[in-house]
């Protein structure tokens, strides 16, 4: 809901650092692939109960070359691969976060379960949507220039940043948050089922 809103803030400061990785010589994968690190050193801080700001600082680190990955494409050249690269790189990640809190304590396990579920969900009604779109030669920039067709929702990416940094500052409150972000979560799958229905049906 917030990523249309937020990308013509962020995409100008972005593409400026993006050229000046790719001029010297930084990859759109290799940022891709950082990113990811970075998500996967905040994972493993919450999963091992260590200092919230660790896990935050690594957190941001890794969705800020999640952003850099597609202006250093954009900058020197884009592929399909990358594009494939970066949302493996993002379900990856996603996945993590809920994960780590399952380890951190036994009894988030159920509400770690269904905030998978409703991620799986999610994603799915996302990507056969991207699938469908393509098929019919769709094309949308409402949430910047991406490799997939990006089908709008109340729950994007920002909100999901927020709300993984709402976790690192409060982790005592994982499970009722998680049980509220999931059922956003399904009412995001259930809208975009119902626009897929009236777009392709």
């Amino acid at each position: 809901m917030l990523d249309s809103w937020l990308r013509p803030l962020i995409d100008p400061p972005l593409n400026r650092v993006g050229r000046l990785l790719a001029a010297r010589g930084i990859t759109a994968n290799g940022v891709t692939l950082a990113g990811l690190a970075c998500g996967l050193v905040s994972a493993a801080v919450l999963a091992l109960g260590g200092p919230w700001w660790v896990a935050l600082v690594a957190l941001l680190a890794g969705r800020l070359a999640d952003g850099l990955d597609g202006a250093v494409a954009r900058a020197s050249r884009k592929t399909d691969f990358g594009g494939y690269l970066d949302i493996f790189c993002d379900f990856i990640f996603y996945a993590a976060i809920p994960v780590a809190f399952v380890l951190r304590d036994p009894a988030n396990a159920m509400a770690g379960v269904l905030l998978l579920a409703s991620f799986y969900v999610n994603a799915a009604s996302f990507l056969g949507y991207a699938v469908l779109a393509e098929k019919r030669g769709l094309q949308t920039r409402a949430q910047g220039e991406k490799s997939l067709y990006y089908a709008a929702g109340l729950l994007e990416g920002t909100e999901t940043i927020l709300f993984f940094v709402v976790l690192c500052l409060w982790p005592a409150i994982f499970v009722p948050a998680a049980w509220v972000f999931a059922a956003l979560c399904l009412m995001t799958a259930t809208a975009r089922v119902v626009l897929a229905w009236r777009r392709f049906g």
